[in-house]
């Protein structure tokens, strides 16, 4: 085993949940820290692929996952007035479905408890202010004036990663796309039990069933260079970009968005961190390293795979350099490919709703080569 006996986890996300999980059962000390002062989980529902199902099932929390959401295999793809026009399915992988549906609150609180199982130690309401990066240890102060040192430090924080910030400065920012996200949750009808994709002139909307009951209603739009979105715009906005489509599978949800509240609007932007995303007892996970668009469904998926990785590396014998290097070559290339892709689809999309479509572009085609490529193994 590599010479790392305790860890620093920042953010007490998906990712770093399932960091400090796979540590824990390792053997390696996990401490994780959250900057939010107690926890509010963020969006509606959650799409696990199963290659996210697999890596879950690695941290021992694929089968609670499958039995609080909705497995499913298929997405049918729609054309505004509901006519279905193909199917793409998503093939299980071993003993896991194609894809799970999940509230994203259910997911953190199976991580959670899971980490409070393993007897690691969450901070809330704690970030770092400063880290001294040595090459045998970091030296980290927090935010409530303590300090400690670690063999190693993982920054699992976010799009707007601090310990990114500090390790490799303010030169690495996302960049907009100018598409948007909203989601809405909503009672699950009979007729959707696999996932449906609908596309419009100006926009596409998804179904995603998340429980036995319950659905969420996605609907991606370009906002141009104009993403943000007051509140008492929210539900007449998206009402408007919903107005587009005539099957009942999505005009019998517009009476139903009423509350501003209940509607999860996200600007969507993308990073990817140059390799390594590492330095010296520093390594940055998740989000904080490739930020991707959800045209493929893979964000978390990467970010658990990530977590995974990361702790098998460090059940190897070698420098901390070595297995950080390791730990890089199995993920740079795989998360470059969702980054990219998911990225160019999004730019056709925008396209096509500018009435301007690049010659060529099977979007379908290029989702179902890559999807495929996630299944090999991590």
């Amino acid at each position: 085993m590599s010479s790392v006996k305790n860890v620093l986890i920042v953010g007490g996300g998906i990712g770093g949940l399932s960091a400090g999980i796979a540590l824990q059962q390792a053997g390696i000390q996990a401490e994780i820290i959250e900057y939010q002062p107690e926890y509010k989980v963020y969006g509606v529902g959650i799409i696990q692929p199963s290659n996210a199902l697999r890596a879950l099932d690695q941290i021992g929390v694929a089968d609670q996952c499958l039995e609080e959401g909705y497995a499913f295999n298929t997405f049918h793809m729609c054309a505004s007035n509901g006519h279905r026009f193909t199917t793409a399915s998503t093939l299980p992988l071993g003993r896991f479905p194609g894809n799970n549906g999940i509230p994203r609150n259910r997911l953190h609180h199976i991580l959670l408890e899971a980490a409070r199982l393993k007897g690691i130690h969450i901070r809330m309401g704690t970030t770092v202010t400063h880290i001294d990066n040595q090459s045998d240890a970091a030296h980290v102060t927090f935010s409530d004036n303590t300090s400690g040192s670690y063999d190693l430090v993982i920054g699992a924080d976010g799009l707007h990663s601090k310990v990114r910030s500090l390790i490799f400065g303010d030169q690495i920012k996302s960049q907009y796309t100018g598409q948007s996200v909203w989601r809405f949750t909503t009672e699950r009808p009979a007729e959707v039990d696999n996932g449906f994709m609908i596309f419009g002139k100006k926009s596409k909307a998804g179904l995603v069933p998340m429980t036995k009951n319950s659905m969420y209603l996605l609907c991606v739009t370009a906002e141009g260079d104009r993403p943000k979105i007051s509140e008492d715009q929210m539900v007449s906005k998206l009402k408007e970009h919903l107005s587009e489509y005539t099957t009942p599978l999505v005009t019998d949800i517009i009476n139903r968005i009423q509350d501003p509240k209940d509607i999860v609007y996200r600007p969507l932007e993308w990073l990817l961190l140059p390799d390594p995303w590492y330095q010296n007892r520093v390594v940055i996970i998740g989000d904080a390293a490739h930020a991707t668009l959800p045209q493929l469904g893979q964000g978390a998926s990467l970010a658990i795979e990530d977590a995974v990785v990361l702790a098998e590396e460090l059940q190897k014998e070698g420098a901390v350099s070595e297995v950080l290097s390791a730990f890089m070559e199995r993920r740079f290339d795989r998360c470059k490919m969702i980054v990219n892709v998911s990225k160019t689809i999004g730019e056709w999309e925008q396209m096509e709703w500018k009435g301007t479509p690049v010659p060529d572009a099977n979007i379908g085609a290029l989702m179902g080569r890559t999807l495929a490529n996630m299944m090999a193994p991590i």
